[in-house]
């Protein structure tokens, strides 16, 4: 009777301590804020109170299962105790789903010890998978010594109640470091600027017929999930068409993603496209995605597609047709939902007859062509911009600068072969450098390009409207003589005319040399 008592006092004792282990550790779970610290922490109440050695967390990282946790092992160990899915006990674990018993870690085949530590205290190893929603993140695993308390089945049930509470614990922190991960990454490559005080067409200035043209095929296919090709010069806005698609489009409230092809060298393209796994390459120190995949669920935009290599342009085919892609350096297949806006200032059309852009990927490109016409051919847009840019620009630099009609007239005739970029980059400069009342003699030192006769010939002058007949012509002959540096017989070679009807004309007009 009294061996009877003995022993239902020892189980009671056994018990009592299993549930203060269990509290102690969900306490600890609970109250900590670094996971890793506290997983350990939970480790030393396991070995303190129940003689259970050896504990680590491994969690599934790109189908290989590393360790998150251990109090046991050295920095050495812990990078040499991977193991894939199904490989040795802890693999099997997170391949089956149940937890997996080492009678004999000394004997058994199915203990790997990868670690390489060896101690003939230990007996046996349990290995339970950290389960969420049905899905396996990752193995507890622990060893049974000569001196530990609890047997086979009690151990398990332990563990697997731990193995519960640090996988809530786990999923919840790889949900929050992913969020953060995406937050950041957002913030690296998702800065879209709306500002609709000015804006005719809430991201774009501009009221001319060949923007409205354009406004228009915005509106008709914003909605849609079909590929556009934003096509024009350097410097008219591309990307801000680009972006006003997706603020118009289903995929508003997902990431916005730009990468401007011709900046990046060819070998580290197809990395910035599709990502990469960790050591595909020299400096692939770790997994980095691409904008694919950072763009999955909204818009990627694809600036100076006419750039990119063929290799790259078998790949983008593949991601066009399929949806699908590999890492480099990797092996799984990712699936992307991503609506793609490319861009470019090339001439599409003679690169395929040249030989150096895929037909195919050029037919797939070229589902919605928007043509952007350059600053010069969109009349009193520049006003307009030059107003805005003027305005954003004593703002920032806190200077009072205002344009006399001459100067502005002087900005609205020159062709801007940079376009609105060039344009913008002339204010700011005007407003750094120029005086409070601007006039044609700041202008001329302020825009030196202004005298550039190569220019003047290779840029038609720009058309404005609500004109009279008059002013058009006058401003015709002003436009030829400044090309033909006021030779009067060559401005009236260009114009069609008879060197007297040119003299007529200058007489007419009150023009001067000086102008």
């Amino acid at each position: 009777m009294a061996l009877m008592d003995d022993r239902g006092s020892c189980e009671t004792c056994v018990t009592t301590k299993e549930l203060t282990t269990l509290y102690d550790i969900a306490a600890m779970i609970t109250n900590q804020h670094n996971l890793q610290t506290s997983i350990e922490k939970s480790m030393k109440i396991l070995k303190n109170s129940l003689n259970l050695t050896n504990c680590s967390v491994h969690i599934l990282e790109d189908e290989e299962l590393n360790v998150f946790a251990s109090i046991e092992m050295t920095t050495i160990q812990k990078k040499l105790s991977s193991y894939k899915i199904g490989e040795g006990a802890t693999g099997m674990a997170a391949q089956s789903k149940e937890p997996i018993v080492i009678e004999n870690i000394h004997s058994d085949s199915l203990y790997l010890n990868k670690s390489g530590k060896k101690d003939f205290n230990n007996l046996s190893y349990v290995a339970v998978p950290l389960v969420v929603e049905d899905t396996t993140i990752g193995v507890l695993g622990a060893t049974i010594t000569k001196t530990t308390e609890i047997g086979f089945e009690d151990c398990v049930r332990i563990l697997t109640i731990i193995a519960s509470l640090f996988a809530q614990a786990i999923y919840s922190f790889q949900l929050n470091v992913n969020e953060k991960e995406r937050l950041k990454e957002l913030k690296l490559y998702y800065k879209m600027e709306w500002d609709s005080k000015v804006h005719n067409f809430g991201d774009i200035i501009g009221d001319s017929p060949k923007m409205n043209m354009v406004f228009q095929v915005i509106q008709r296919i914003a909605q849609s999930d079909v590929t556009v090709l934003v096509r024009g010069e350097t410097g008219t806005g591309k990307e801000l068409v680009a972006a006003a698609i997706h603020k118009r489009s289903k995929r508003k409230e997902e990431p916005f993603i730009k990468l401007n092809c011709a900046a990046i060298t060819d070998s580290l393209l197809e990395s910035e496209l599709f990502g990469h796994e960790k050591g595909a390459f020299t400096d692939a120190r770790e997994t980095r995605k691409g904008r694919f995949e950072l763009a999955d669920g909204g818009t990627l935009f694809l600036d100076e597609i006419g750039d990119i290599s063929p290799s790259a342009q078998v790949k983008l085919l593949r991601v066009l047709q399929e949806r699908e892609f590999e890492r480099v350096g990797g092996s799984k297949t990712i699936k992307v939902n991503v609506r793609l806006v490319a861009a470019t200032n090339r001439n599409l059309e003679q690169m395929v007859k040249d030989g150096k852009f895929r037909e195919d990927l050029y037919y797939r490109l070229n589902v919605i062509p928007i043509d952007l016409p350059p600053l010069r051919e969109r009349g009193d847009d520049i006003r307009q911009l030059v107003e805005f840019f003027l305005e954003r620009a004593i703002k920032n630099h806190k200077k009072p600068v205002s344009l006399l009609p001459e100067a502005m007239d002087i900005l609205c005739k020159y062709p801007w072969p940079g376009n609105v970029r060039e344009l913008e980059n002339t204010i700011e400069r005007i407003v750094l450098m120029g005086s409070e009342d601007m006039n044609k003699m700041d202008m001329l030192f302020l825009l030196p390009a202004l005298n550039d006769l190569n220019l003047k010939k290779e840029y038609k002058t720009i058309p404005m409207e609500n004109k009279t007949l008059e002013e058009i012509e006058k401003e015709a002959i002003e436009t030829a003589l400044e090309n033909n540096n006021f030779n009067q017989s060559n401005a009236a070679k260009e114009l069609g005319i008879t060197l007297r009807q040119m003299g007529y004309k200058i007489k007419k007009y009150g023009i001067s040399n000086e102008i």
